[in-house]
């Protein structure tokens, strides 16, 4: 396994003597993984250090600096002024570090990424291939979840989320919009009919997302248009919202992106039902500077930009 920049730093002694009153190099670095993850425990275990070091470390940078360079946040640990300014000698340390023991450009380590669904499969996963085909020691964790942004975000380092967000102490950046439409089957149609108004919507059931357990304010869209639809399958899951839709269960409210893939679905109302949302991009300002993190990140908006016809749903032939 290749050491972390902390291992490395420690095996050279790069360390100063406290009576010095300078700050220690590696108690900058614990700051770097403590300000990146807003999270003690986070940083321990990046740096295979128990708790009480982490801590231990902060306390002795603050006192070499003279003053506070954590302070705590609603999220997390957060980084003062005294802080910004030693996480950028940490920064520093660590590319002197990365150069010294590489001698290529190559990235690594470990970046932590939450997403909805249908984003995860579609979007990151190849994005997130993109970037290991020239950087194979990067390792990508994708968890999928479809929610708010969350205040908490010491266990990931990236969160891409459906409508703007309220965030504090982070960087929110638009990714790009994309389409909800109302789909059925061929078969659901051969045997149901389709409707040809908003108005005869009632008299069909909706595929979509269970109601009481939906988090994202933007998604909640059936009784904006279809007030009188009785729900037939319902999912936290949208790939369920596909698979319920091509069996016939009802008209399913789909990402186009997704739906637009199986020709045995074909878009209804497509004039009146075209739903457009946007996805978000929520990081810590910190975060957004590791190399790794920054990588993810272009690729993500360059996948997300190459394929803005397939997300509006513009190149849709699947119609009714």
């Amino acid at each position: 396994m290749p050491k972390t920049a902390w291992a490395i730093c420690k095996d050279a002694e790069m360390a100063v003597t406290s009576a010095t009153s300078r700050p220690n190099p590696d108690d900058l670095l614990v700051l770097l993984a403590v300000g990146r993850s807003g999270r003690y425990v986070s940083a321990a275990d990046e740096l295979g250090l128990n708790h009480t070091t982490i801590s231990r470390r902060i306390a002795a940078l603050e006192q070499a600096l003279g003053g506070r360079v954590l302070t705590r946040g609603a999220s997390g640990w957060e980084l003062t002024d005294l802080g910004r300014e030693a996480l950028t000698a940490a920064e520093a340390i660590e590319s002197a570090v990365r150069s010294l023991t590489s001698s290529t450009t190559s990235l690594e380590g470990m970046v932590r990424m939450s997403a909805t669904d249908g984003f995860s499969a579609y979007l990151a996963a190849p994005a997130v291939a993109a970037v290991q085909r020239t950087h194979p020691k990067l390792a990508v964790e994708i968890i999928t979840a479809t929610r708010r942004a969350s205040p908490q975000r010491s266990s990931m380092d990236l969160e891409v989320v459906v409508g703007k967000p309220q965030v504090r102490r982070a960087e929110a950046v638009s990714l790009g919009d994309y389409t909800l439409g109302l789909y059925a089957a061929r078969s659901y149609a051969a045997t149901r009919g389709l409707p040809e108004s908003i108005d005869d919507l009632s008299d069909h059931p909706l595929v979509y997302f269970i109601d009481s357990m939906l988090q994202v304010d933007d998604l909640d869209l059936a009784p904006a248009f279809a007030p009188l639809m009785r729900e037939s399958i319902t999912s936290t899951n949208v790939f369920v919202h596909v698979e319920a839709t091509r069996a016939a269960a009802g008209l399913g409210l789909l990402p186009c992106f997704m739906a637009d893939r199986h020709p045995d679905l074909i878009r209804v109302l497509p004039d009146q039902v075209a739903v457009r949302l946007t996805y978000w991009l929520v990081a810590r300002r910190e975060t957004l500077r590791r190399p790794e993190v920054a990588a993810i990140v272009e690729s993500l908006r360059a996948e997300v930009h190459s394929r803005r016809d397939m997300l509006l749903g513009t190149g849709s032939t699947h119609t009714g």
